[in-house]
């Protein structure tokens, strides 16, 4: 082939980062070097593969196929260079991750200081999203999913599941009281998702069944919004222990109903495109965040 493996960096560099300046910038190069050097690029290949505009840039249906086996010809390489540095058990390398803001604040973040003191080697680039992303488009390694994983094509490893709690301040109970039975909450503000309406399914057993479907005094896009209404007192909520447990600990929530649940357990799976064995710098962090979301199963 033709392009080298610096101009697939470089390349590269400029689609993820969204313009040649910053992609001059990670590289320490300048804006006019880089773009001679795709221009270069352009001419070796005898096809255009960014359009560019003042204001914008477009890849052409070349570019996006250049672009996917670019990025999967440097993963190779990285993964040539692991394996090497595998003997020496230093695994290196940036590590792209995604999960929803809740997960990422309550269940990574924390234990991040702890996995940058065992792997300093490991560039860690956190990423949050609420919504299911394309991994190869968003540049990532691996994917946080919270829930059933829909069919698909990604490879996905379980870490572990969380129970799901019904929860209110102790503030809120001063005011409005606790329910002793299922059917109190609906003398209740009750505290749901506006987006998705199976997680205001709540597990909680009944006369008529072993969930129950709420509607929301008030709605929110985000766990974490929901949190946070419920720590204010304005209402019952049904979050994650993952996102809760120090809430719980604490005092600044109760559970509420504990002999109703009917014991649900939210999974919680790590998705990823690989179809071989693992990246070094992938497998570290799954094992370890799997060790530490092992609480959460309780």
């Amino acid at each position: 082939m033709k392009a080298r493996s610096d101009e697939l960096q470089l390349f590269v560099a400029v689609i993820e980062r969204g313009s040649i300046s910053a992609a001059a910038e990670l590289l320490g190069q300048t804006p006019s070097a880089v773009s001679r050097s795709l221009a270069r690029l352009e001419g070796k290949l005898d096809t255009t593969l960014i359009n560019r505009t003042t204001r914008r840039m477009d890849l052409t249906e070349e570019g996006r196929y250049f672009f996917e086996q670019a990025r999967l010809i440097l993963d190779q390489m990285q993964n040539l260079e692991e394996r090497l540095a595998a003997r020496h058990q230093r695994p290196s390398g940036r590590l792209r991750i995604n999960a929803a803001a809740p997960f990422m604040v309550h269940a990574i973040v924390p234990h991040v200081p702890e996995f940058r003191a065992l792997y300093p080697d490991i560039q860690l680039e956190l990423n949050s999203n609420d919504l299911i992303i394309d991994l190869l488009e968003q540049s990532t390694d691996v994917a946080i999913r919270i829930g059933v994983l829909a069919d698909s094509s990604l490879h996905a490893r379980s870490l572990g599941c969380s129970p799901l709690n019904i929860l209110a301040s102790p503030a809120y109970l001063a005011r409005h009281g606790r329910p002793t039975r299922v059917q109190d909450l609906l003398e209740h503000s009750l505290l749901g998702f506006s987006h998705t309406e199976t997680l205001n399914n709540w597990p909680l057993r009944h006369a008529e069944g072993d969930d129950w479907l709420i509607r929301p005094s008030l709605s929110a896009s985000s766990g974490e919004t929901i949190r946070q209404l419920a720590l204010e007192g304005q209402g019952i909520a049904c979050l994650s222990h993952f996102m809760t447990g120090e809430d719980i600990r604490r005092g600044d929530l109760q559970v509420l109903l504990g002999e109703a649940n009917n014991g649900y357990r939210q999974p919680i799976h790590a998705v990823f495109y690989r179809n071989s064995q693992l990246a070094l710098r992938i497998q570290c962090f799954l094992d370890f965040i799997q060790e530490k979301l092992a609480e959460y199963a309780d």
